[in-house]
């Protein structure tokens, strides 16, 4: 029986801690690559859900969709309908500082947003959000046991990705914000967990670079997102 209008999945067939790519090829991948036994238990509108283990844990890996309206509603829904603790988003993210180099992988210790997301939601007027510190203690840990270098930052989370030039470039939000890296999904994640007592982390692998103009073809970007999906599952209990 279809608990949502957009996952299928029946009780119990999601795992505590889910771990969330945008792509839900990617989703897939992860699914077959690293879970043993792993099971579809959600294709509605093609945003897959697999569950297995991984190292004995139980372990859940669903797409979230591009941009805060989707990740929202899953991750509201997997919050409140299947009794998730834990949320990662893991997730691509251009850098915007030289300190950020291609293939990174990045935790965001806050997000800054120009979205309203969080304001219709429930009237949270603050524009920068927070994960949760313990999950992201967890994946800080996960990323030292496995040998896997993790740089902690404040990142961009916005709801556009074609911006005009009008509107300014990237070298603002760096000196008004202090923000290193953007990404599309991790506010509203944010937003979510705070509201609901849940967890939420974001981890991102940086693709490309606003600083230098460098971009990383698809092969290259499998093998680094490879590091950040390790460090995730690690972290997942």
């Amino acid at each position: 029986m279809m608990n949502t209008p957009h996952n299928n999945a029946n009780k119990g067939e999601i795992a505590k801690t889910v771990l969330m790519p945008g792509d839900p090829l990617r989703a897939k991948f992860i699914a077959e690559t690293y879970l043993e036994n792993a099971t579809l238990v959600s294709d509605v509108r093609n945003i897959y859900a697999y569950t297995g283990t991984y190292k004995g844990k139980k372990v859940t890996v669903m797409a979230s969709g591009m941009g805060m309206p989707s990740i929202g509603i899953y991750s509201y829904e997997l919050y409140t309908y299947y009794d998730v603790d834990n949320i990662i988003r893991i997730g691509t993210a251009g850098a915007y500082t030289e300190d950020l180099k291609l293939y990174d992988v990045v935790l965001a210790d806050s997000a800054y947003s120009e979205s309203t997301f969080a304001k219709v939601q429930n009237g949270e007027d603050r524009d920068t959000l927070f994960p949760s510190e313990t999950l992201n203690q967890k994946i800080m840990d996960a990323a030292k046991r496995i040998g896997i270098p993790c740089k902690l930052g404040k990142i961009h989370s916005s709801d556009v990705f074609y911006r005009e030039k009008s509107q300014g470039d990237y070298t603002e939000l760096v000196k008004e914000h202090g923000v290193k890296a953007v990404e599309m999904e991790s506010f509203a994640l944010f937003h979510n967990a705070n509201v609901l007592g849940k967890h939420a982390a974001c981890l991102l692998t940086i693709a490309n670079s606003f600083v230098t103009g460098e971009e990383t073809s698809t092969k290259e970007r499998q093998e680094a997102f490879n590091r950040m999906m390790e460090v995730a599952l690690e972290a997942a209990e």
